[in-house]
Order: structure tokens, then C-alpha cells, then sequence
């Protein structure tokens, strides 16, 4: 696995990211990606076919947690193209819901609460918004943000996406949640479609987008965080610790971060 026959722009000294069954799945440099590559590598992606990714990780003695573990697999059967995002993401929400014994001390009130206006029912996806910047551009600003923190490697994965590399380096980050790989990858394609999100930075249980659909009104914030919280319920449950304190979060922000415990 050689991404620099395929890409003029120079890379630094890296190796292949193998799977659980010792396959090569991704390509990861050695140290910190230097200031600006990854921008350089996005814009070259079209010609190229690998899509950059930053890079973080938990350290362990055998090397950085997944990308030198072995904790990437093959993907699970089938695609991203197999799924139904409407269906994945009201499964995920019936899910979300359910509190489990580490939330049992709520009443049925405070649980409802978490989630009000919605309560228990799921609201259905948000609707598509008009683009309020270039991707590409979003993308490269959230990177050189991304960048900022501490050592962050660079990856290079051969994907048409960012949706579709999470698949192909077989990411297991949210497995606690019960989502396969394809699933997710469904959810951030469609994203891509309709809020011009690109997946920016990995890590061993976070993900971090741009989005060039940045939410401007608070109706709007509500109808978005409802997929983000069905998605990843952790942002909410151990984090801002409702949804609507987590859909004022959202607005005017150009980049969406997420974290599975």
C-alpha cells in the first residue's frame, strides 16, 4: 500500500494501518502530519482517490490505539448503499432512548426531558438547507483547526469519501452502540448530500466533520441535533446533557465532533 504513486504532493515517512487479520487497510505516517498537508491532499483527492484523515488515537504499549493495534476489521457484509438512512437513524433514536442503569436513577420525567421537545418519538430526518460556504473550504478550515491539537498523524485511505473510508479501514468506534460501520458510513453520506459535511479527523471512539450547512435558527438546530443525538447519544447522555442545550451548541459552528463512550 503506496499512496505516493498516485499523489505528486510529497508525504511524509509513514506505513500501512493493518486489520485485525493483518491486511492493510490504510496508510498512517509515523509522526505528526505537517501544517497544511492535509488541506493539500483534500484538494487532490479527485485525482488521487485517497481521502486524508487527522489522526488521533489512544496510546498503549503496543503503538497508538486502533490505527497500530490491529483494532480495524473488513467491514461487515454488505455497503453503505444497502442501508436506509431514515430506518438507521429511527432505529438508533428507539435506541438512544432507552435509558440504561447508568441513567436508572431518572424518573420518567427527566428522562423525557433529555429529549424534550421530542420526548420518545422520533421527529424524521432534518431538511436539506442551502449551502452556506464551499465544502472543500469548510473542510480545510476545520483541518488547520483540528491540527491544533496535540499531535495529530495523518491517514490516507482509498475511498471515494470520507463516508466511504470509515468502511474501508473497517472503524469499530461505536461498536458499544450496536452500529456497524456501513450503517454509519450510510449516515455520514447522506450528510455529505444534504449539509456538505466531510469527515476531517478520527480517532479511536470520536469523529470530527466540517459541515458547509451551518445552522443559523434554532428550530433548525433541533431538527439536526435530533439526528446527531440519534447517532451518537453520548453527546447528549454524557455531554451537554439535554437536546436542547446541545442544538444551541450547534449553531454557527462549522464543525460537528462526536464521541462514543
Amino acid at each position: 500500500m503506496d499512496p505516493q504513486a498516485d499523489i505528486s504532493i510529497q508525504l511524509p515517512p509513514g506505513k500501512p494501518a493493518l486489520s485485525g487479520a493483518g491486511e492493510p487497510v490504510m496508510w498512517i505516517s509515523d509522526g505528526t502530519a505537517p501544517d497544511g498537508l492535509w488541506q493539500e491532499l483534500r484538494a487532490a483527492h479527485a485525482d488521487s482517490g485517497w481521502w486524508p484523515l487527522l489522526l488521533t488515537s489512544m496510546s498503549d504499549e503496543d503503538g497508538d490505539r486502533p490505527w497500530e493495534t490491529g483494532e480495524l476489521s473488513p467491514p461487515a457484509p454488505g455497503t453503505a448503499a444497502d442501508h436506509d438512512v431514515e430506518a438507521v437513524l429511527a432505529k438508533a433514536w428507539s435506541g438512544s432512548t432507552e435509558v440504561d442503569e447508568e441513567y436508572d436513577h431518572l424518573v420518567p420525567e427527566q428522562r423525557l426531558a433529555v429529549t424534550a421537545p421530542h420526548g420518545l418519538t422520533w421527529p424524521g430526518l432534518a431538511p436539506e438547507a442551502p449551502l452556506t460556504a464551499d465544502p472543500g473550504e469548510c473542510a480545510d478550515r476545520s483541518a488547520a483547526w483540528l491540527a491544533q491539537r496535540p499531535d495529530p498523524r495523518l491517514g490516507l485511505v482509498r475511498a471515494a469519501s470520507g463516508a466511504e473510508a470509515l468502511s474501508v479501514i473497517g472503524w469499530q468506534g461505536a461498536v458499544n452502540h450496536g452500529l456497524d460501520v456501513t450503517a454509519i458510513s450510510a449516515v455520514l453520506a447522506d450528510w455529505e448530500r444534504r449539509f456538505g459535511t466531510r469527515l476531517v479527523m478520527a480517532g479511536f471512539d470520536t469523529l470530527v466533520l466540517s459541515t458547509a450547512s451551518v445552522v443559523t435558527d434554532r428550530e433548525r438546530a433541533m431538527r439536526v441535533a435530533a439526528e446527531h443525538f440519534a447517532l451518537c447519544p453520548d453527546n447528549v447522555w454524557q455531554g451537554t446533557g439535554s437536546l436542547e442545550s446541545y442544538a444551541e451548541s450547534l449553531i454557527g459552528d462549522e464543525t460537528w465532533s462526536f464521541w462514543w463512550d
